[in-house]
This record gives structure tokens, C-alpha cells and sequence, in this order.
């Protein structure tokens, strides 16, 4: 049984044990949505007239209280690992004094759990038994509508749990929905209010954005009702830059950025999706002008500076921060791949994250130019290794130049990284062979670099980025 079918097998279970003990129970909330929608739900949640004690007493695996407070019991699968059901007991909140979780909750019927739900159509209940719906919001309707609409007054629910702000374009991006006018003026209203909110609430839903199909129409929506100034503030200013590329020669810096979110593989990681909503972040602090000619000298790096803070802005792994930050620093680097040295195509080549890079640098290429010559280089590159191994094992440690006779000191890291670009440039190939070029070189000796290590020291004139 594949884990779909054991996942909907389980929460069938589920309810109808909680029927044979004498309680009301049913599906709701965006499994509900997803089945009328014809889609394979990604979990299943179960609401119920049972306390939670009561739901613990009556079913025979292993629980879990995630939210006690709540009223909210999570039981796993006694098989399957990683197949989970959500129960909570029907429920009314009581004020919400903080834009995030109310103070409390009493115990009341669907009609009211249903009632305080965020939109209608996440509100609505399903028997599992004859997939009857249960509909007390007219969820049902909205959904056949294409209509995201909130339950009651839309302000209401968004001062309730501001983190519904970004939820209502998810949703709308997700599903092609349009957003209903009273609910879309509240949101626009109270867009900057998001903030108030965890950021790493904040970030997973942007992660859950992002990584879908529908994240450029997302990111569009999130601009265009102010959520992006609100979480993601140095984006607003590629709003109205123009750039006047091949590919939109009327598009602005932030319709390129949408055209490169959609140029991504179908389903990208989140450190990529995010590295590509942010590639060019750092252009619109780097415009410069002379002799009629735009330029974004050093965008890149700049770039990559504005997407480390913002990794930490919304508390990111320091993991997924770094490679954001090394993703949007390099975009550009591999622009000129066939004119740099081999050791550092090698290097940039042997990255951990070398896939992603390469795969922002297509999705760029194919939005800018449409001349994909240096990824196809690189990918032919990384296939035939036409010199040997892309990465090979270093030739010397430091244990070696002290038994060769060399005093321990800072430039021990300058010698074992010049031995290691000789060796991928192909000069040497055996330690006995990098002992003797240390000392026909002097390697190690302060000297000043030739006019040609200079312009190679430099970033791949692409990195600039000059336009007309």
C-alpha cells in the first residue's frame, strides 16, 4: 500500500473509531478542500466533539497533545512511519490580543468551529463514511466559484492571526482563485501588519510558496498587495527599475524576476527559489549611469550581503542562509565559463551547491538572452571531466610542508591553496611534483602579482552587467 493509501486508510480509521466510542467526528479543513478540488490531500486533519482526553481514551495508538491549549491531539500511524492524524476538538477562540493566537478556547459545535476559521474554503467538514460535505460557510460555492473569500468580516480574521495575510495568497496563487473584494481591501489595508508575526512563521510560508508551481503569481499578488515590502523590503525597489532585456524588452527588474522564478525546474528546492526571487536584490543599490550607459557594478555581491541579512531576518537554517547568500553572490560568475582558468571552473565546478547555481544561472539566462552556451558548457564540463577529475584529493596538508622543511605560519593556507590551483590547472600531479614546484617557485615568498594574475584575480566581467 503506497503511503497515500495507508495516510487516507488511517484517518477513515480514525473517525470511525472515534464514532463507536459515541462522538461526533469528521474530516476538515483542507483535506476537504483538496478532495473537491481532485487532489490528494497532503494530510488529513479530524474535527470532533471529543476532549482531548477523551480522544486518547478512545483510540488505541500512540498520541501525542501538540496544542493541550487548544484542544488539538496528534496520533500516529502503529505501522507506517510519518503517517500522522491532526485531531481537534470543535472549538470557539476566544480575543486575540496579539495578531497571532487567541487567549483561549471553549469547546463548542461545528457550526461555531466552522465559524472561526480563517476562509470558507478551509471551513468546511466532510463524513469520510459517504463523503458527504458539510458546509456551514459556503465554502463549497466559493471553490466552485474560484473565490477566496474569509468567514465573516474579512478584517476580523486577519487581526486574529496575521500570518492569514501571506495564507490568502497562497491560496489564491495555488489555486487559481480570485480574491474576494472585501477580503483583498482588508488585506491590502493590512498588509505591514504581518511583521508581527514569527518570522519563522513568516518563512514557511514562503518556503510552502516558493518550492509550488504557482510562485511567481504568488510573489506577483504578495508585491502588488504590499506583503513584499512588509517581509521581504529591499524587493520593492526592482518594482519599476527597467531593464529592457532581450527576452521583455518592456519588462522591469521585477518582471524579469518573475520570468526567472518560472524558468526553474518544476520543483525546486527552497534555497534555489529563494536565491532566484533575490538574484538581482542587490541591483537597484548599484545603478549607476556614465556616458548614457546603465550599470549594476558589484550587484552581485551586494546582492548576496542583502540576502544573508534577510536569512537571518527570517531566522533560516544557517545552512539554507549561506547557500541563499553564495546562490545569489555567484549567479552571474560561471556567465563567462569558457574564458576562466581551469582551476577555478574546477573549484566553482566541484561546489556542493554547483546543481542549484547552474540551474539559476539557465533559468537567468533563458530570461535575459536566451543564450545558454555557458551552462551548456559547464553541464558538458561536469559530464566528461575532459582532465581528470573535477575535484581530486588535495596533493599536500600542512603535515607535509613541515616535514619538508617549511616553518608553520599563516602562509601555509597561501601555499596549499597555490599548490591546489596548480594542481587543477594540470601542473603538477603527484606530491613528489608539488614538493618541487614549492621550491623552483619559492612559493610561500610575499611577490607582487603579474599584470595577467590580476585581471584573473578579477570577477568574470559578466558579474558587471552593463546594459544600454
Amino acid at each position: 500500500m503506497s503511503d497515500a493509501a495507508a495516510s487516507l486508510s488511517f484517518a477513515e480509521e480514525v473517525v470511525l473509531r472515534l464514532r463507536q466510542a459515541g462522538f461526533q467526528a469528521f474530516w476538515a479543513g483542507g483535506c476537504v478542500r483538496d478532495i473537491l478540488l481532485g487532489l490528494e490531500p497532503a494530510d488529513y486533519d479530524v474535527a470532533t466533539n471529543a476532549t482531548p482526553e477523551q480522544v486518547m481514551l478512545s483510540l488505541p495508538y500512540r498520541s501525542l497533545t501538540i496544542g493541550a491549549s487548544f484542544g488539538v491531539v496528534q496520533v500516529r500511524h502503529p505501522r507506517r512511519q510519518g503517517i500522522e492524524v491532526e485531531i481537534a476538538t470543535f472549538r470557539s477562540d476566544l480575543a486575540y490580543v496579539d495578531g497571532r493566537r487567541p487567549t483561549g478556547v471553549v469547546y463548542s459545535s461545528p457550526e461555531l468551529d466552522a465559524a472561526r476559521r480563517d476562509f470558507t474554503i478551509n471551513g468546511m467538514f466532510m463524513d469520510p463514511v459517504g463523503r458527504e460535505v458539510i458546509d456551514y460557510v459556503g465554502g463549497r460555492a466559493d471553490l466552485a466559484a474560484k473565490l477566496l473569500r474569509a468567514i465573516g468580516q474579512p478584517s476580523a480574521r486577519f487581526r486574529e492571526d496575521k500570518l492569514r495575510l501571506l495564507r490568502a495568497v497562497r491560496f489564491a496563487a495555488r489555486f487559481d482563485l480570485r480574491i474576494e473584494p472585501a477580503t483583498l481591501s482588508a488585506l491590502r489595508t493590512m498588509a505591514a501588519e504581518v511583521v508581527v508575526v514569527s518570522p519563522e512563521r513568516i518563512a514557511q510560508e514562503l518556503r510552502r510558496m516558493l518550492v509550488h508551481h504557482s510562485r511567481a503569481l504568488a510573489m506577483d499578488m504578495a508585491m502588488d498587495y504590499g506583503l513584499i515590502a512588509a517581509v521581504l523590503p529591499p524587493l520593492s525597489a526592482t518594482k519599476g527599475l527597467f531593464q529592457g532585456k532581450p527576452m521583455q524588452p518592456e519588462g522591469d527588474l521585477w518582471d524579469h524576476t518573475l520570468l526567472v522564478l518560472d524558468l526553474l525546474p518544476k520543483q525546486p528546492s527552497f534555497t534555489l527559489a529563494f536565491a532566484a526571487l533575490l538574484h538581482d536584490v542587490g541591483k537597484p543599490f548599484t545603478r549607476s549611469i556614465c556616458h548614457g550607459r546603465t550599470s549594476y557594478h558589484n550587484h552581485e555581491q551586494v546582492g548576496g550581503r542583502k540576502a544573508d541579512d534577510l536569512g537571518r531576518r527570517l531566522k533560516l537554517s544557517n545552512a539554507e542562509r549561506e547557500r541563499v547568500a553564495w546562490l545569489v553572490t555567484y549567479h552571474q560568475y560561471l556567465g563567462e565559463a569558457k574564458k576562466l582558468r581551469e582551476a577555478k571552473l574546477k573549484r566553482m565546478l566541484a561546489e556542493p551547491g554547483i546543481d542549484e547555481l547552474l540551474a539559476l544561472h539557465r533559468a537567468d539566462a533563458l530570461a535575459s538572452t536566451g543564450d545558454l552556451q555557458h551552462v551548456d558548457y559547464c553541464e558538458y564540463y561536469l559530464r566528461c571531466q575532459p582532465s581528470g577529475p573535477i575535484n581530486p584529493p588535495p596533493l599536500l596538508s600542512g603535515h607535509d610542508l613541515v616535514r619538508h622543511g617549511l616553518k608553520p605560519g599563516a602562509s601555509f593556507s597561501t601555499i596549499l591553496d597555490q599548490v591546489r590551483e596548480a594542481q587543477l590547472d594540470g601542473r603538477i600531479n603527484s606530491k613528489a611534483e608539488a614538493l618541487e614546484w614549492i621550491d623552483r617557485e619559492r612559493i610561500g615568498e610575499p611577490s607582487e602579482p603579474t599584470a595577467a594574475e590580476a585581471v584573473d584575480a578579477a570577477p568574470p566581467v559578466a558579474g558587471d552587467d552593463v546594459s544600454a
